[in-house]
Order: C-alpha cells, then structure tokens, then sequence
C-alpha cells in the first residue's frame, strides 16, 4: 500500500482505506485512483475483510480531481479520457465489490469526492461536512459525478446541485439521501464503526448476495425485478449459512456462520 492510501484492518474484520494526501485535499489523482483500484481487487477476495470503511487523513474528504495534475495534460485528450475511464472504473469497483462499504466523511466532499461518497453503500457524515458538484463554476460540468449523484438523490436535487455548484451542509444532504446519518464530529469513529461492527456480524456469503442483488434489480423493471429476486432468495436459501441462520433463530442461538 502506498503512502497515498493507507490501510489498516481490525480484529473484527471491518477494514479502514485512509486517502492520506491531505496537503492536495486527498484529491483523487491518476496516482491516488490507481492507489484505490489496487486496494479494492485485493479486497474483492480478501477472506478476512467483512466492511469496508473508506476515509481521510486532515480536513477534506476529497476535493475531487487534482486540478493541478489536469492543468499539467490540459491539451492532452489522451490524458483526460483515461483519468475520468479510470476514476469510472474505481467507482464500479466500490458498487461492485462484494463487501459493503462505508463512506466516512468529515470536512469537504466535493466533485469527484462527492462522487466517492455517492458510490459507497453507506455514509456517516460529521455535521460540518460539506458537499458539492461545483465543475460548473469552473467549465466543466461534473458529468461522471453526475452518475453516481442520480442515482442517490431525486432528479431535481442532483440537477439543482449540479448546475448551482453551491455547497450544502451534511443536515441537507442527509435529506436529500446522499447520507445515512451525521453525528457531531466527536462521534463520528464510534458511529462509523459502530455500524462496520453490526454489519460485519452477518454472514458475509449474504451480505455478497444481497448486496449485488440490491444494484442489478435498480436497473430493472418492476416485474422484472421481481422475477430475479424470487430467484436469487430460492438460490440464497440452498446456502449453508441459510439454513444456520433459520434454525439459530427458532432455536433461539447466535448462528454460527461459514460464509458459504
């Protein structure tokens, strides 16, 4: 693991990513992507890591892309394609990853930051975290954010977020959805972590079934969706953790879980 991007697992299995460039505001260069997409491939079949909980060291989450870095391959078509295809792909890695994740948010999240958060499952925000898609404010419109953030909150708060570029506190956008609680910043590692630790207590074979089943049938119709998750939960129940988790409950027992 690089200096970029530290991390650190605990002995419940909940493991910490730390964006650890907080003199570039943990911003996510060609460097720093690279940094995240190595961390989760090895994570994706890592038996030992039941959460995930994506951080950062200093006073901004993350400021988006390294504006200084794209000013340096500013005529380079070539550079700019391959930074945003390479920030898509990180994304999807974290939607995809068969682990949840936990976006832990204190000061600004902002741009492909706000992203981040955006494509994390979960999301504890310290009540003077801020957030923003302000690439209009400097000509380029936050289009790849832009996917992350409708998929989150309604059509006419992404778009008024992404066309005024303004800031809004973590009260608002725990309203608007892009958050799943904020506490005051003192609480904010016991809140994250006291929510890694129930999560990591389930059976991880569910929480992989769940978890992809949950983003396939956003994409489907009704009927559709229905469909596939009847099959899905005939599949889950043929799990061994399945039938351990029916019977310790009507026995009244903590299950015993194999992951499998």
């Amino acid at each position: 693991m690089t200096d970029l991007l530290l991390k650190h697992t605990d002995e419940n299995g909940i493991t910490t990513l730390t964006l650890n460039q907080p003199d570039r505001r943990n911003s996510l260069s060609m460097a720093m992507l690279g940094a995240l997409s190595d961390a989760l491939k090895v994570l994706a079949t890592d038996d030992t890591t039941r959460v995930v909980v994506i951080a950062a060291a200093g006073k901004v989450f993350c400021a988006g892309h390294d504006l200084k870095e794209i000013r340096e391959e500013l005529d380079s078509n070539e550079f700019q394609l391959a930074l945003f295809r390479r920030c898509s792909a990180v994304m999807q890695q974290v939607v995809n990853l068969p682990k949840p994740v936990i976006a832990r948010v204190a000061g600004v999240a902002t741009a492909a930051g706000c992203q981040l958060v955006a494509s994390c499952d979960l999301a504890v925000a310290a009540d003077s975290a801020r957030f923003a898609t302000p690439g209009v404010n400097i000509g380029l419109f936050c289009s790849t954010p832009m996917v992350a953030l409708s998929r989150n909150v309604s059509r006419k708060h992404a778009m008024e977020m992404l066309l005024t570029g303004e800031l809004i506190s973590a009260a608002r956008a725990e309203q608007l959805g892009l958050v799943n609680r904020i506490v005051d910043e003192t609480l904010l590692d016991e809140t994250v972590y006291t929510m890694a630790r129930t999560i990591a207590e389930k059976s991880g074979h569910t929480l992989k079934i769940g978890k992809g089943a949950f983003y396939r049938q956003l994409e489907m119709s009704l009927s559709d969706a229905y469909d596939y998750t009847a099959e899905v939960m005939a599949e889950n129940m043929r799990a061994d953790d399945a039938r351990e988790g029916i019977c310790a409950f009507l026995d009244k027992r903590k299950p015993d879980w194999k992951d499998c």
